[in-house]
């Protein structure tokens, strides 16, 4: 999808960019695919008591959710694209399958898969983009996304736009893929994945161009600590610019911040990654 650039005549739209949309085809019955569309109450990064726990997230336009069908349970029924739609919720656009026993569910829209092409999920499908299959049944070489790391569980990894992972080589149960992170590890060969990268590529060239733009999505500005309050901030407080007054810096509760590796040194599946991520 390409990137549409603004004229200049305010500030905010000097450098602005967005993208033109050209792949959506709007549906014409919004009605028929009320199921898979209804509303929530986003958290705000507050939990059950109401106390922040993330900062600098709030407001934003309100949003409808899109159930999106990230297990693909229905087996060797084979579906229609009806139409290639926008999602507020993630930086992908999703797809609506028809199947043809009239059921309609929403997927990630894989880049070149058009309006009216057919997908299945089978474990004897083609190796066509938008099909899914489980990993012991694809080739070396293949491009993936919306992985299980469990069987059964749905897919989890590789959902972001432009994202793909690459199946490297198979041993025994286990396939080993190379994550857009830059990680390879193992993922077990009976876990379902679908073939393709994910649309929308040029997601991340996009420039907001102003700070409002940030605030239409639901982030707030961010507050260094050093200019914060001692009460609201472990680096806050002091006449003028002062360090953070530690060894090290801090997050808001005290934490290592800004380098300390924060996974967990025991995590069960540290066997399964053969190379860290860059």
């Amino acid at each position: 999808m390409a990137i549409r650039q603004y004229k200049a005549y305010t500030p905010g739209t000097r450098h602005r960019s967005v993208s033109d949309f050209s792949e959506l085809t709007p549906a014409k019955d919004s009605r028929s695919r009320k199921k898979l569309i209804h509303g929530y109450q986003r958290s705000r990064n507050r939990n059950n008591r109401g106390v922040i726990t993330s900062g600098h997230r709030g407001g934003g336009h309100k949003r409808l959710y899109r159930i999106i069908d990230f297990q693909r349970l229905k087996l060797d029924i084979p579906a229609r694209v009806a139409s290639i739609e926008y999602d507020p919720n993630r930086n992908a656009n999703i797809a609506l399958l028809i199947y043809q026993d009239g059921e309609k569910r929403y997927i990630l829209h894989p880049a070149g898969l058009e309006v009216n092409s057919q997908v299945i999920t089978s474990s004897k499908a083609p190796i066509n983009i938008g099909n899914c299959l489980p990993l012991a049944n694809l080739p070396l070489g293949t491009q993936v996304h919306n992985i299980e790391l469990r069987p059964g569980q749905g897919g989890q990894m590789v959902r972001a736009a432009g994202t793909s992972a690459q199946i490297l080589a198979k041993e025994n149960s286990y396939v080993t893929l190379t994550l857009p992170s830059g990680e390879v590890r193992m993922v077990h060969n009976t876990c379902w994945a679908t073939i393709g990268q994910v649309g929308n590529i040029d997601a991340n060239n996009i420039v907001l161009g102003k700070a409002g733009r940030n605030r239409w999505l639901g982030r707030r500005p961010h507050v260094r600590g050093s200019v914060k309050n001692p009460c609201d901030h472990p680096h806050g407080g002091g006449e003028g610019r002062a360090p953070v007054g530690r060894s090290a810096p801090v997050d808001q509760w005290g934490n290592k911040a800004l380098g300390p590796k924060t996974r967990n040194s025991k995590k069960y599946s540290d066997r399964l990654i053969i190379r860290r991520s860059k």
